[in-house]
Order: C-alpha cells, then sequence, then structure tokens
C-alpha cells in the first residue's frame, strides 16, 4: 500500500469530515492516481461525485443494497459458520427453550435450528425484519412466537425463562450505557448466552478522533478486501449503495451512530460483570472486516 496515496486519502476524509465535499473529492482523485490498483479509492472518487450531485446518500438508503450485500461475498460463509456453530450448541441439549434477541431477517436462527427446539421467541425491533424472520419459519412449519420490541423493552417485559438466548452481530447496536443492564437482564432470563461478534480493535469504532491514521489504515486495507469479494457488483448496486455510505459514514461527525463495536474480549469482560461464570469464545470466520467469534457464556 502506498504510503504518499494513504497520507492523501486520509485528508480526503478528513475533508470529507468537514463537509469539504469537492475538497475530498480532489484528494481521493490524487489517492487513486498515486495508487491505481487499490479499488477504495477508486470506488470513494465515484462515492464523493455522486455527494456533490445529488448529496449525502442515507447508510441504509437502499435496501436491495444491503439484501444484495449480505447474501453475498464473504457473508454467505460468514452466515453458514455461524449457523453451523449454533447448532451445534443446540444439539447439546434434548429439549431446548430458545430466544434469538435481534434476529434480523433470520439468517442465522433459520438455518441452525435443530427438532429438539421445543420453544422459540424471536426478538426484533424492525417489523420489517421481524416479518421476514417469521415469514421463513412459517415457510419450514416451524412454531415461534415473534416479538417487535428492543432488548431494553424485553427484559422489563417479565417474560418466561429460556435455556439458550442469542444475539447474533446485534447487540453491537446497543449504546454502551445499555450494555450492562440488558446482558444482566439476559442473565436473568437465560441459562445460557450465545454472542457473536466481531473482533474489531478498540478504536475502529470511535467517533472521536475519526481520521487517525491507524484508523484510516486499518478501514482501507479492510475495505479493500470487501470490496475484492464483491468484484462482480458490475452496476455498484454492493459498492455504491451500501458499501461507500458505510465507509464515509464511520468519518462523518454528523452521522448518527448505528452501532458500538468493540473487541471480543471486552464483550466477555462485560458478560463476567453481568453474572456469566465461564465465558469462551470461539473463532467463526475470518471475515473481510474483522475476525466473527462466538461466546458462549454459562
Amino acid at each position: 500500500m502506498s504510503s504518499r496515496a494513504l497520507d492523501t486519502f486520509r485528508m480526503a476524509l478528513v475533508a470529507y469530515g468537514q463537509q469539504h465535499y469537492d475538497d475530498a473529492w480532489r484528494l481521493a482523485q490524487q489517492a487513486a492516481q498515486a495508487d491505481p490498483s487499490n479499488d477504495v479509492y477508486s470506488a470513494a472518487v465515484v462515492h464523493l461525485e455522486r455527494t456533490m450531485q445529488t448529496g449525502k446518500p442515507a447508510v441504509y438508503g437502499l435496501p436491495e443494497a444491503f439484501g444484495a450485500f449480505i447474501r453475498g461475498g464473504g457473508n454467505v460463509h460468514l452466515y453458514e459458520n455461524t449457523s453451523a456453530a449454533l447448532r451445534r450448541v443446540y444439539e447439546q441439549y434434548r429439549s431446548l427453550a430458545l430466544l434469538d434477541v435481534g434476529v434480523g431477517s433470520g439468517l442465522a436462527l433459520v438455518p441452525a435450528l435443530t427438532p429438539n427446539v421445543g420453544r422459540l421467541d424471536i426478538l426484533e425491533p424492525s417489523a420489517a425484519m421481524l416479518a421476514q424472520a417469521s415469514a421463513a419459519l412459517h415457510a419450514r412449519g416451524i412454531a415461534h412466537r415473534a416479538i417487535n420490541m428492543t432488548a431494553q423493552q424485553f427484559i422489563q417485559s417479565g417474560a418466561g425463562h429460556y435455556d439458550v438466548a442469542q444475539a447474533t452481530y446485534a447487540l453491537q447496536a446497543l449504546p454502551p450505557a445499555d450494555r450492562g443492564h440488558v446482558l444482566a437482564g439476559l442473565r436473568a432470563l437465560a441459562d445460557r448466552l450465545l454472542i457473536a461478534e466481531f473482533d474489531v480493535p478498540e478504536w475502529a469504532s470511535s467517533h472521536t478522533g475519526l481520521a487517525t491514521p491507524e484508523r484510516v489504515r486499518y478501514f482501507v486495507e479492510r475495505y479493500a478486501r470487501g470490496l475484492a469479494e464483491y468484484a462482480d457488483d458490475d452496476d455498484g448496486l454492493v459498492v455504491q449503495g451500501f458499501l461507500m455510505p458505510i465507509f464515509f459514514g464511520a468519518f462523518d461527525p454528523t452521522e448518527a451512530r448505528l452501532n458500538w463495536e468493540m473487541p471480543i474480549a471486552e464483550w466477555a469482560r462485560l458478560l463476567r460483570e453481568a453474572g456469566f461464570d465461564r465465558v469462551r469464545s470461539e473463532l467463526i470466520h475470518d471475515y473481510w472486516w474483522a475476525a466473527s467469534y462466538l461466546l458462549d457464556a454459562t
């Protein structure tokens, strides 16, 4: 990776964070010219051209772009491996009462399910995503209860007890101030908690010092891997409709926070503080953004 191009691109991200899109575009062009083999720089130029023409795009403004992203590239193996790791836990039980917190569209849950799951509750704050997960379960004839609530609301609702509760790439959406309370609430509801999350560096999701050299380098290196997995994205749906808005949103101090990722060691510490005596971690997949792990807390 060219250090000169990276330094120039960092200046582009600083300009973007200051809402100086024309300067950001000019600097991104210079980075792309200095290192034409780096797809991040060329994709950034296109993104910034569109931003100047039509305004800053919403991070999740194109649901079809997110749908294409989540069902392609490294996400295929990520979710296959996540489902397999969950299934191995389910198979340890004769009969299982299961709660999925932040089920999304059911991408991890549905393929993992085994016949011994006797009671299934799915929790999701997005009504549209909950409907997708519920439809996928109905299509397989799986009885379940669909609950349209946040985790914070659910732990206050007097729900029943579960053998296992799980959250796959969902708890990162909890603001840090809520995490200890939610984890303690789940500890009261379930004997075992499974959490799948990414092992990001501590500073990766920081909204202070957004364009530090180490953070910019991490993003460029990782997104270069991610873009390579969507090399057949000829119409730019995934790259320009999802990945670039996410990338630039991470360097925009005016962008509302959607997640607060943190290292796996920090998740393990919070689980122990919440009352779980034993916390184990298992590598799920060496994903392009960061390695994903399953935390198993009992």
